[in-house]
């Protein structure tokens, strides 16, 4: 009967029986106490290092374009570069008010 909705039921009374009839809200409190926000939800400058340094040690490597040359993974590196400069200066733009 273990996993069928008759046993959860079973279960259900048992532990309401042993434990009181307020022992599903009590784990949930118990639960609910122990929780902390931190890590990247408090610091999202840790999660962007944290990811950088993940993206230095992709194993991934250069396979990521297997059919360009050389030159045309120069291109493209350029490419995403400028458009990741350009993404930093409407941010720096955004903060200074300069499109106002």
């Amino acid at each position: 009967m273990a996993g069928t909705k008759e046993g959860g039921k079973k279960a259900a009374a048992t532990n309401k029986a042993r434990y009181g009839k307020n022992w599903y809200a009590n784990i949930g409190r118990q639960g609910g106490q122990n929780g902390h926000t931190g890590g990247f939800a408090a610091n999202p400058e840790l999660a962007r290092i944290a990811g950088a340094k993940g993206g230095k040690i992709s194993k991934r490597g250069p396979a990521k374009h297997p059919h360009l040359t050389d030159n045309d993974l120069v291109v493209v590196r350029k490419r995403e570069e400028l458009r990741r400069l350009k993404a930093e200066i409407r941010t720096l733009e955004a903060e200074e008010g300069w499109n106002d």
